[in-house]
């Protein structure tokens, strides 16, 4: 039997050795247009960044060495022109242009794909590179050396491009993302996403997202990358990594079947529609198991195990049927592991099918024992009958495992009870006596059985808080240094003593850190007579990381996030005492409560060291120096561990937790006016308030509303009088008038020209300062509704609440301002 197989890198290579392991009788010929066969395509990146030194060590096998080995007649630079299945011929194209026919018994195509390359203008100027082979990687390599390349930007957010973003920032590259979705990794949820946005960010990595790549355009001294926002960027290198086209050509131009999703059709043995032609690999489209609808695959596992499977196939005749793959993926992105499997929520609802899922955060391993790192598990599962769906996980240590534990249970059509039946190999250093995967199935389960009604992220952000008790059921502590407007703060060990603070006639909402504290929250408010009781799902961790917007790299530059000053002098922290703490393995609130502890243990001008494995930390400690006035000497991270330096100054103690009517040190405004003069005049106000280190509140109420709008907004449905309100009324603050002296908008054009010559900071930058600077934006909901102003329209900073919400910010300053 002679097979002719298309193509020799994943796919192909195994499929030959495999074949000829089952038989010595074959003739092999393997054909590859490019010049190397068997080689590590996953790990180009890390050659390009450095990581893997060695050019060699990408090569599993040289042409000459795997032919001789296997007795398989290998022909690189033959590329596969055309197929004739009818005479069962192929029509080689050598590198010297000449032509010849190979006939076959029995052919296998393993084309892979090629990346996708938009016909953009400029496209083709140098310096724009996509990855998919070695000789890409030897360009670029080549490249990175000869023009010393200081700033690159990656175009596209998935696994590739972001493996790529790390390798060119090892390599010392400034790096850009940019990405056309509002979010990288498009296998997972927003929510997991935006772990990983935040991460980036801390790595220096520059993320444009829902940005549009317009052009390019050659220069002097680079490129110019112009998306279709007006944004210019000025760069050395360009990565497209947009994606991948499954190759198809030479099946379509000789007859084979195409299927729905474009891919080669294959059925359950990998035979095409002609009985001796076989396809494995990215170019094939396959049944997904969920769901029984074909779906393309670009993954490596996948294209190994169907090269195996069809290679018995060939020799033996059909008798192993390949099962189809869920799509389980994983990817180093800096310090951080990402990965997936099956369907993440935002496919599912895309897919009209019903699902329920569940967020927890648990450490790599027993959090007593040194190196405990967190771990972000989501899973989808069915409402019905707790099937699972899918799942995804962002952390630092031990994802591998946990995600291939969570892959085999979907794959073989298990329930989320199957997660908590699951025996984990248990020892401190490994794992947990509930080991997350555990964990994430006992949540799934409470949430089936209904003993935990969850309350999802997105509902919470969107939701009309006055028709519900938003309870907040962290420490106090934890309570001072951030917490969702509206919340009331009982603590969870001793809420039993204040139920009667809770109204018995509307929902009660609670929430937590990371989830677990609202569980038990709801327990004791359920089995105390509330009836409408729901836990915020993966916490305020959760909920933070999602709602958190991620904003361009060149909004807001004029007020960067930094440690509340002092006028103290200096720190001389080689000669300051300095104390460290480990609060690795510690979960919320615990490493906040230990820097607390440790500060009360210091002397003025003594330093503290605190390292903790909880991402938020580091925000949770600026906050906490904001409200103390002691001041962040440093914020470092490195492999999952946050190290934040603190020193001490010579302050007051911690303010007690403001109560109703105390009369506390808080600043409110009313902004009514949206007169631009006005509006200036209270952002100033409100920002040298928050300097001082207090709680800041501006309410905005009716023409108010205009100095929060988005310049952008998205299409909202309107009634007639709210149609009629957006005509007259400005349409984001940039729109503002002058109380005095407007001059038909001439006032305004020469106030904001007077305000950049003289290096006053813009509405705008003032507003972006406040936010920054810890001040809530609170919009009157009456108004809203009156005016026809919709929630989308405004800052997506902006909380929205009534008369009763402003009140208690009122009760708890001793400043109230009408404007």
């Amino acid at each position: 039997m002679k097979i002719i197989i298309v193509g020799g890198v994943a796919g192909g290579a195994t499929a030959a050795a495999r074949i000829r392991r089952n038989t010595e009788k074959a003739e092999i010929i393997l054909f590859e247009k490019g010049a190397y066969i068997s080689y590590a395509n996953c790990g180009l990146p890390y050659y390009i960044g450095g990581v893997i030194e060695e050019r060699d060590r990408l090569f599993v096998q040289t042409p000459e060495a795997f032919g001789q080995r296997f007795n398989i007649d290998v022909r690189t630079h033959s590329e596969v022109a055309a197929i004739d299945v009818k005479r069962k011929e192929v029509t080689v194209r050598t590198a010297d242009g000449k032509t010849y026919r190979e006939s076959y018994d029995k052919l296998l195509l393993s084309p892979g794909a090629s990346p996708v390359r938009p016909p953009l203008k400029g496209i083709d100027s140098e310096g724009i590179f996509t990855l998919r082979n070695v000789s890409d990687t030897d360009r670029i390599k080549q490249y990175l050396g000869e023009k010393q390349v200081k700033r690159a930007v990656i175009v596209g957010g998935g696994f590739i491009g972001l493996e790529m973003a790390e390798n060119l920032a090892h390599a010392g590259v400034e790096v850009s993302v940019v990405e056309m979705a509002d979010q990288v990794m498009g296998p997972i949820d927003y929510s997991m996403a935006s772990l990983v946005h935040e991460h980036l960010q801390q790595k220096g990595v520059k993320l444009y997202l829902g940005q549009a790549v317009e052009g390019f355009e050659q220069t002097d001294g680079g490129l110019d990358v112009a998306f279709k926002s007006g944004i210019r960027l000025h760069v050395d290198l360009v990565i497209l990594s947009i994606g991948v086209r499954a190759e198809t050509r030479l099946a379509s131009e000789a007859g084979l079947k195409l299927g729905e999703m474009k891919g080669i059709y294959v059925n359950e043995y990998l035979q095409t529609s002609d009985e001796d032609v076989y396809a494995v690999g990215d170019a094939i489209e396959f049944p997904h198991p969920l769901t029984g609808k074909p779906w393309l695959n670009f993954l490596a596992g996948p294209a190994n195990r169907q090269a195996r499977i069809v290679a018995d196939n060939l020799v033996f005749g059909n008798r192993v049927a390949y099962e189809g793959s869920i799509g389980t993926s994983i990817a180093k992105v800096f310090d951080l592991t990402v990965a997936s499997t099956g369907l993440p929520a935002k496919r599912l609802k895309q897919m009209g099918i019903d699902y329920l899922s569940s967020t927890t955060h648990s450490a790599s391993h027993a959090g007593y024992y040194p190196g405990a790192l967190q771990m972000a598990v989501k899973v989808t599962f069915s409402p019905k009958d707790g099937r699972l769906y899918g799942a995804q996980i962002v952390g630092c240590d031990g994802v591998d495992k946990r995600i291939d534990e969570l892959a085999l249970v979907i794959k073989q059509g298990g329930t989320v009870y199957d997660l908590t039946r699951l025996e984990h190999a248990y020892a401190p250093p490994f794992s947990s006596a509930k080991d997350p995967v555990a964990i994430a199935g006992y949540v799934a389960g409470n949430i089936l059985s209904g003993k935990m009604t969850p309350l999802y992220w997105r509902e919470l952000k969107d939701a009309d808080l006055s028709g519900v008790t938003l309870v907040d059921v962290r420490t106090r502590d934890e309570f001072e240094l951030g917490a969702i407007p509206g919340a009331l703060n009982l603590p969870l060990d001793g809420l039993r003593e204040h139920l009667d603070e809770i109204p018995r006639n509307k929902p009660v909402w609670v929430y937590c850190g990371v989830g677990l504290r609202g569980y038990l929250a709801s327990n004791i408010l359920k089995d105390n007579g509330f009836k409408e009781v729901r836990n915020l799902i993966g916490g305020l961790k959760t909920y933070k990381a999602a709602i958190t917007p991620v904003r361009l790299p060149d909004e807001g530059s004029s007020a960067p996030k930094r440690p509340v000053e002092c006028a103290c002098a200096p720190v001389d922290e080689s000669a300051a005492k300095l104390v460290k703490v480990n609060a690795c393995g510690v979960q919320c609130p615990g490493p906040i409560l230990k820097l607390k502890k440790g500060m009360e243990a210091l002397q003025p001008g003594e330093c503290l060291e605190v390292s903790a494995t909880d991402a938020g930390f580091p925000r949770d400690a600026e906050a906490w120096c904001r409200t103390t006035g002691h001041r962040i000497l440093s914020k470092t991270e490195e492999n999952g561990v946050y190290r934040v330096r603190i020193a001490k100054e010579d302050a007051p103690a911690l303010p007690a937790t403001p109560q109703a009517g105390g009369g506390g040190k808080g600043k409110t405004f009313i902004l009514f006016s949206d007169d631009l003069d006005k509006a200036l005049a209270t952002f100033v106000l409100a920002n040298g308030a928050a300097a001082t280190g207090e709680k800041v509140t501006i309410f905005f109420t009716f023409w108010g509303l205009n100095a929060i709008k988005k310049e952008r907004k998205p299409a909202v449905q309107k009634d007639f009088f709210g149609k009629m309100f957006g005509l007259m009324l400005p349409s984001d603050s940039r729109k503002l008038k002058l109380s005095k002296l407007n001059m038909l908008g001439i006032g305004a054009r020469m106030m904001r020209y007077l305000m950049k010559q003289k290096g006053v900071d813009s509405l705008e930058s003032l507003r972006r300062q406040a936010l920054d600077n810890g001040v809530e934006f609170i919009a009157c909901q009456m108004s809203m509704d009156v005016m026809g102003v919709k929630r989308e329209e405004l800052l997506d900073e902006v909380s929205i609440g009534g008369v009763a919400t402003y009140m208690n910010r009122a009760d708890e300053a001793n400043v109230n301002l009408f404007i």
